[in-house]
């Protein structure tokens, strides 16, 4: 791993916490037919924030101290993850995961032109060109005004920027400031967020099969967490946000798989034309180590 580029590193690091979150959605999908949003987030965060606890205790990272200036970007951060999860659980409950996984595919353009605007990065025309495509084979697949998309879409792209600004306010954070510390403080903000939100819902009974199902999402939340904060702290925002359409690929396999999905010409076709732009971004990065070395 010490070989590849921060880069390249980035990439597989968004590729890694994209499939930890779309199998965290699929489990959390299941759970919300017979449990409420905020149940459902509250069951599930008290099992995601008591294991990175134990994991952040044991790396003598659960108690950090932490100037102010990174205080308010973990401030930030916390808005963006706990809007994010909120409008995007909510259109998810509402809609089939393809469809409200398949909007979030906006975030690399969006996350890119944020990059350039706010935190200065250089961004080139190949790379702007790459997210462009990559969000056109979105489009095919997704196809807006077909069936599975209803009101309940806007809410996804609430979530859009509130992950914009979760990810930007990462990609400030100094070093000093431990990833799992960050993922444990995320866990934490959503939990007690549900936990205070969740009598504005009904409660239905929670059995043992809900409790598993909901640990087993809190798994893969947590590799979704880990990784992404990762992500964010090493590279080109701009460079590993193409990735980001990774987790559309993840969808429709787990869409078949799972709940025997058909596939369709226009969602391959979508679906080589998203993989190309990663590919295409991948290859890019090597030719430019190539002219450094």
């Amino acid at each position: 791993m010490k070989m590849l580029s921060d880069n390249i590193r980035a990439a597989l690091f968004m590729s890694l916490s994209m499939g930890g979150f779309v199998l965290n959605d699929t489990f959390m999908k299941i759970a919300s037919q017979d449990l409420s949003l905020f149940q459902a987030i509250l069951v599930r965060g008290l099992f995601a924030t008591s294991i990175i606890g134990l994991m952040a205790w044991r790396k003598h990272v659960l108690f950090v101290s932490v100037c102010r200036a990174d205080r308010l970007i973990l401030g930030l951060r916390l808005v963006g993850e706990i809007g994010g999860t909120i409008c995007f659980l909510t259109a998810l409950f509402h809609m089939p995961i393809a469809n409200a996984t398949a909007i979030l595919q906006a975030l690399p353009l969006a996350v890119t032109l944020a990059s350039a605007v706010f935190l200065k990065e250089p961004v080139g025309w190949r790379r702007y060109t790459a997210i462009a495509v990559g969000f056109v084979g979105v489009l095919i697949v997704i196809r807006p005004g077909s069936d599975g998309f209803n009101s309940y879409s806007f809410w996804a792209l609430g979530a859009v920027v509130f992950i914009v600004l979760r990810d930007l306010a990462t990609r400030q954070l100094s070093s000093a400031v431990p990833s799992l510390f960050v993922a444990f403080t995320t866990a934490l903000g959503i939990t007690v967020t549900a936990a205070l939100l969740s009598p504005s819902m009904e409660w239905h009974p929670v059995e043992t099969r809900h409790v598993q199902i909901l640990a087993i999402a809190a798994l893969f939340l947590i590799v979704g967490y880990l990784f992404s904060v990762m992500t964010m702290r090493i590279g080109e925002v701009s460079f590993a946000s193409p990735f980001r359409y990774t987790n559309l690929i993840w969808a429709i396999l787990i869409g078949v798989v799972i709940f025997g999905d058909p596939l369709d010409q226009w969602t391959l076709t979508g679906s080589f034309i998203v993989v190309g732009t990663g590919v295409y971004s991948f290859y890019r990065e090597r030719q430019r180590q190539k002219k450094m070395a």
